[in-house]
């Protein structure tokens, strides 16, 4: 257990792994550096989605270039390369970009229409708000109604 361990700034390590992701057609959806544990994980996605092969090629594609950036300023650290998840929240554009014509799963804050929990079709999102179809009914909720939005699970 490490105490007081600090990191670069993650806007500097993001910038090195995005220039190795764009060759690879992988998308950098987070990285996040853990001072308590020491762990540097960065979390991908590809158009076809992520298994353990792409997490592994990744994670050899960034060992020695992220080792020379030095991220952790000397100190032992944790590499981890992991898919985002199939119920994480949406944070970026790309994520809404990447979710147009998709099922989500809405969970918001207070009822809206008697419902805190609502699934639809993404239609359209702008900084403020989020357009879904849910039947058929077309909801433009505020975005600081949204508790969580994030792709709908569909198990078949």
């Amino acid at each position: 257990m490490w105490v007081n361990m600090k990191f670069k700034p993650v806007e500097e390590i993001s910038q090195m792994l995005e220039n190795i992701a764009s060759g690879m057609d992988i998308e950098i959806v987070e990285v996040e550096c853990n001072e308590k544990s020491g762990a540097l994980t960065v979390y991908i996605e590809t158009e076809a989605g992520v298994d353990l092969d792409t997490c592994e090629k990744f994670h050899n594609a960034i060992f020695d270039p992220i080792d020379e950036l030095d991220p952790s300023y000397g100190q032992p650290y944790t590499l981890n390369v992991s898919s985002p998840g199939l119920d994480r929240p949406f944070k970026t554009v790309r994520d809404f970009e990447r979710n147009l014509g998709k099922e989500v799963e809405l969970k918001l804050y207070a009822p809206l229409k008697g419902k805190k929990f609502l699934q639809g079709f993404l239609e359209e999102f702008d900084e403020n708000t989020v357009t879904v179809t849910a039947g058929k009914e077309r909801l433009k909720i505020p975005r600081n109604k949204i508790a969580k939005i994030n792709k709908a699970i569909k198990f078949e």
